[in-house]
C-alpha cells in the first residue's frame, strides 16, 4: 500500500475528526456567510496535478487555504437563487453515511440498500398523494427525472403506433408532439437528449396573466392532431411564479385525445405538505410520470430526486441492462438498475430516509409552511416599496418583481450585483412577460422571517443606490429633421 495511504488509514478517526470540525465550523459560520460569491477565483487556480501526494491533514489545509474562503452560503437561509434547499441534520448525516458505506443501490443480491430505497419511494409515494399505482426510482436531479419520464412516454407513444421504440430507433418513430403551457428548460433538454428534438416541443396557450396552462387551448392543440398519440407535459408549480396548471382538467382530456401525461412536480410537489396549498396538486395521481427534485425542498444535499411512472413494464423496456451477470430484470420487481440510465450509482435514498425518519411529513410540511410564508412577507414588503414592482402573486415560495422604474436588463443585472456583492442574500433573474425580471425562492430549512426582513433590506438598499435611469435623447418627430433653425 502506497505509504501516504497508509498512513492515513492508521490515522483516519482523526482525521475523520478534523473533517468534521471543517464542517462544523462552515455551518456555524452560514448565518453571516455571503450567500454567493460573485466571480472568486482561487489566487494561484491553475495549480499543477500533484506527482506526489501529501496526505489527508495537509490536503485539507491546503483547500480550506485556497478554496473554502469562495464558497457560496448555498447551504443558508438567504441563498434565494433557483430553486435551493439545504441539507437538514439527518439529511447531511445521511449524506455523510453514504459516502462511508458506499454501496451501490442500483442492483441487489449484496445488501439491503434496494430494498432501503424502496421502503423511502413507498414513503415519497405518499407525502405526494400518489397511490400503488405509480413505481419508482432515484435519480441524480429534476432533469434526469424528466428525461427518464419522457423516455417511457416516447415507448408509450412507439406502443400506440406499433414500434417498439427502445429496439427500432426513435427515427422509426416518426414525429413526436408534445404540448406544454410553460414548459421548464429541462423539457427541452431531455427532449434533445431522447432524439425526439426540441422543435417538437410546442407550446400553449396559457391563462390571462398565468403561467397555467388554458385548457381548453390545450384541447384545442390535441384536436389538431387527428388521434396522433401526443405527451403533455403539465406542470406542478412553474419556475416563475409557481403556477400549477389544472391537473385534473388536464387528464380528463384523455377521455377524448390519446396522450402521455407527465407532469413536471420539481419541487410544486411539496405543495402537497401545507394544509393551506395542498389543493394545488389535485389529480397529481392521475399522471402517468412524475418529476420531484428532493435536493430542493426534502431538503438533503444534490444528486437526489425521484421519478415515478404508472408503466412499470415501459420503463424496463426502456432502460433494462442486457448482461450475463447482472441476469435478467424481474418483470414483478426489477433491479433499479434496469429502471434508469444508470448501471450504478451511490445509496440516494439514505438521506431521504433518515431525514423523513427524523422530522417526518410534519417537520417537512412545517417547513414548506414557513418558506411559504416568507415568500408571502416579502411580497407584501415589496409590493409596498415604490421601488418595485409585483409580477405575480407570491403563489408558493418565489416572489417574482421588477423595478419599477425603467426595469431594462442592465438595472436589474446592477441590482443583482449590488444584492450579492452585499453578501445579504442571492436571487437569480428571469424573463417575465417579456421583460427582465429577478425572483427570490425560499425553499431552505433555516430560513426565518428574520432572514426574509434581511433580504428585503438588502433589496432596497441596492435599488437606492442605482443610478438613476438615463432620460432618453430628444427624438425629432417626422419631418423635423428637414427644418431649419
Amino acid at each position: 500500500m502506497d505509504a501516504l495511504l497508509a498512513g492515513d488509514l492508521a490515522r483516519l478517526p482523526e482525521l475523520l475528526g478534523m473533517t468534521r470540525e471543517y464542517a462544523v465550523r462552515f455551518l456555524a459560520g452560514l448565518d453571516e456567510r455571503a450567500a454567493a460569491h460573485a466571480g472568486w477565483r482561487a489566487a494561484d487556480g491553475k495549480a499543477p496535478l500533484p506527482a506526489e501526494g501529501r496526505g489527508l491533514a495537509a490536503a485539507l489545509a491546503e483547500f480550506g487555504e485556497r478554496w473554502e474562503a469562495g464558497l457560496s452560503g448555498s447551504a443558508g437561509p438567504r441563498y434565494l437563487g433557483f430553486v435551493t434547499g439545504g441539507a437538514t441534520p439527518a439529511g447531511l448525516a445521511g449524506d455523510w453515511l453514504t459516502g462511508t458505506y458506499d454501496q451501490n443501490a442500483a442492483s441487489g443480491g449484496d445488501s439491503c440498500a434496494a430494498e432501503l430505497e424502496q421502503e423511502t419511494l413507498r414513503w415519497l409515494r405518499e407525502l405526494f398523494g400518489l397511490g400503488d399505482a405509480h413505481s419508482g426510482a432515484f435519480v441524480s436531479g429534476a432533469t434526469a427525472a424528466n428525461t427518464v419520464g419522457l423516455a417511457i412516454a416516447r415507448e408509450w407513444v412507439g406502443e400506440r403506433l406499433g414500434v417498439r421504440v427502445s429496439r427500432a430507433g426513435a427515427d422509426a418513430l416518426g414525429p413526436v408532439t408534445v404540448l406544454s403551457g410553460a414548459p421548464h428548460s429541462s423539457i427541452g433538454k431531455a427532449l434533445s437528449i431522447l432524439g425526439i428534438g426540441r422543435d417538437r416541443l410546442r407550446t400553449v396557450a396559457t391563462l390571462p396573466g398565468r403561467e397555467a396552462v388554458d385548457v381548453p387551448a390545450l384541447a384545442t392543440a390535441l384536436a389538431e392532431l387527428r388521434g396522433r398519440p401526443a405527451v403533455v407535459v403539465a406542470n406542478a408549480g412553474t419556475v416563475n411564479t409557481v403556477d400549477f396548471d389544472d391537473l385534473r382538467a388536464v387528464a380528463a382530456l384523455r377521455d377524448r385525445f390519446p396522450f402521455w401525461l407527465h407532469v413536471d412536480a420539481a419541487f410544486g410537489g411539496f405543495a402537497a405538505l401545507s394544509p393551506a396549498h395542498a389543493h394545488l396538486t389535485a389529480g397529481l395521481d392521475l399522471a402517468d410520470s412524475v418529476c420531484v427534485d428532493l435536493h430542493k425542498w426534502l431538503n438533503v444535499p444534490y444528486d437526489c430526486a425521484v421519478q415515478f411512472t404508472r408503466r412499470r413494464d415501459l420503463q424496463t423496456a426502456v432502460f433494462h441492462n442486457a448482461s450475463p451477470y447482472l441476469g435478467v430484470p424481474d418483470p414483478a420487481d426489477p433491479d433499479f438498475l434496469h429502471l434508469t440510465p444508470e448501471n450504478s450509482r451511490r445509496l440516494r435514498a439514505l438521506p431521504a430516509w433518515l431525514t423523513l425518519t427524523a422530522y417526518g411529513a410534519a417537520g417537512h410540511g412545517e417547513i414548506v409552511v414557513r418558506n411559504a410564508a416568507c415568500a408571502a412577507s416579502l411580497a407584501a414588503a415589496l409590493d409596498a416599496e415604490p421601488a418595485f414592482r409585483l409580477l405575480a402573486p407570491a403563489r408558493l415560495n418565489v416572489v417574482c418583481f421588477t423595478l419599477a422604474d425603467h426595469p431594462t436588463p442592465a438595472r436589474l443585472a446592477a441590482l443583482s450585483a449590488a444584492v450579492t456583492a452585499s453578501g445579504e442574500a442571492f436571487l437569480t433573474p428571469t424573463v417575465y412577460g417579456g421583460g427582465p425580471a429577478l425572483r427570490a425562492a425560499f425553499s431552505n430549512w433555516r430560513t426565518t422571517e428574520a432572514d426574509t426582513a434581511r433580504v428585503h433590506r438588502a433589496l432596497v438598499t441596492a435599488a437606492r443606490d442605482l443610478p438613476a435611469p438615463e432620460q432618453p435623447r430628444h427624438q425629432p418627430y417626422r419631418g423635423e429633421e428637414a427644418r431649419t433653425p
